[in-house]
């Protein structure tokens, strides 16, 4: 079981109530109102447990399932033991994000305003918001319904924060427009200078940067996270991203809708993604790269040119996948020479 010190615990629950959280049928009968008490991993699950099981690629584990139900698909069904009760929907990954969620929830800071916060009489907050201690909310500010700022968050001057969003502690947001559900995470930096210097009589003088930082909804950015502003456009993250943690998106970068940067990727300035596009850990960009949507790019690589729209791509500089393979493929073969 989770541990209930960090998250509420909001079971046991029926079998009929799991299936019909889960989107799932209950394939044995006569098992409606048995009571489940967790959900585990195949591992863990025992006597009073759900565990999921989904992975074509691992079909070997089912024989030692020990759990008192599982879910599972309609082509694997046929591989949980006899003993075991069966519930078979057609997406287990959605049934287990609903039924997690329905066990446990994270603890949620009450509604109120932490006496040692600092807030500009200027600055408008909505309504049921949560303001944590040390908190700074500078003048003109305007944050929405249902929001969580977190100690020691630092939300700059005329930014403005849609509903339901979450900041972390020792976040800094600056020249930021976001909107509805985002959660920025522990200590991520949103909206500094853009690394821009030009050359003038030996010395490196800072260019000014002028533009913003502009967040669509639902987005979530990692612990540790830079975004920097643009210098003249705008930094644009697109609905439905999600960054990890050390992740760097330069000025005037623009991400579009649904995108994935996975850690310590890069991106120089001025590149534009378009939408579904995905990045493995380490990925680094060089400046103004424009990548088509829905593209891959493959863990450690270095794009220097632009992406076609789909493509799957490695290495440094990127190839496509196979391409990239086949050279791996060469190295090892007439290395052993």
């Amino acid at each position: 079981m989770a541990d209930t010190v960090f998250y509420t615990y909001q079971g046991p629950k029926s079998l009929s109530d799991i299936a019909e959280i889960a989107d799932a049928k209950l394939v044995t009968e006569g098992k409606e109102n048995e009571q489940i008490e967790n959900i585990c991993s195949i591992e863990t699950a025992g006597s009073k447990d759900l565990c999921f099981f989904y992975d074509k690629k691992n079909k070997g584990k089912a024989s030692n399932i020990r759990a008192k139900a599982c879910i599972t698909t309609e082509e694997l069904s046929h591989l949980i033991p006899k003993e075991v009760i069966v519930l078979i929907c057609n997406n287990p990954k959605l049934s287990f994000i609903k039924l997690v969620s329905a066990f446990y929830s994270e603890y949620r800071p009450a509604a109120k305003i932490d006496s040692s916060a600092v807030i500009a009489s200027t600055a408008i907050l909505g309504k049921n918001c949560s303001v944590g201690p040390n908190v700074v909310i500078e003048d003109n500010v305007v944050i929405g319904d249902n929001c969580i700022i977190e100690a020691n968050a630092v939300i700059r001057q005329g930014c403005k924060i849609g509903n339901n969003c979450r900041i972390g502690n020792n976040a800094s947001i600056a020249y930021c427009l976001m909107g509805n559900d985002c959660y920025i995470y522990t200590g991520a930096r949103i909206g500094q200078d853009g690394f821009g210097f030009s050359v003038v009589d030996g010395r490196h003088v800072r260019i000014p940067q002028i533009g913003r930082v502009i967040i669509g909804n639902d987005v979530e950015i990692g612990a540790n996270t830079c975004v920097d502003r643009g210098a003249l456009d705008d930094t644009i993250i697109g609905n439905g991203c999600r960054v990890d943690n050390l992740v760097q998106i330069a000025h005037n970068d623009r991400i579009g809708n649904y995108c994935i940067l996975v850690s310590q990727t890069g991106i120089a300035g001025s590149c534009t993604f378009g939408d579904y596009v995905v990045c493995g850990g380490q990925t680094g960009f060089a400046d103004h790269v424009n990548v088509g949507s829905g593209a891959q790019i493959g863990a450690q690589s270095g794009v220097m040119r632009d992406i076609e729209p789909g493509a799957i791509v490695m290495g440094s500089p990127t190839v496509p996948f196979k391409d990239f393979m086949r050279q791996v493929a060469f190295l090892q073969k007439n290395s052993k020479k």
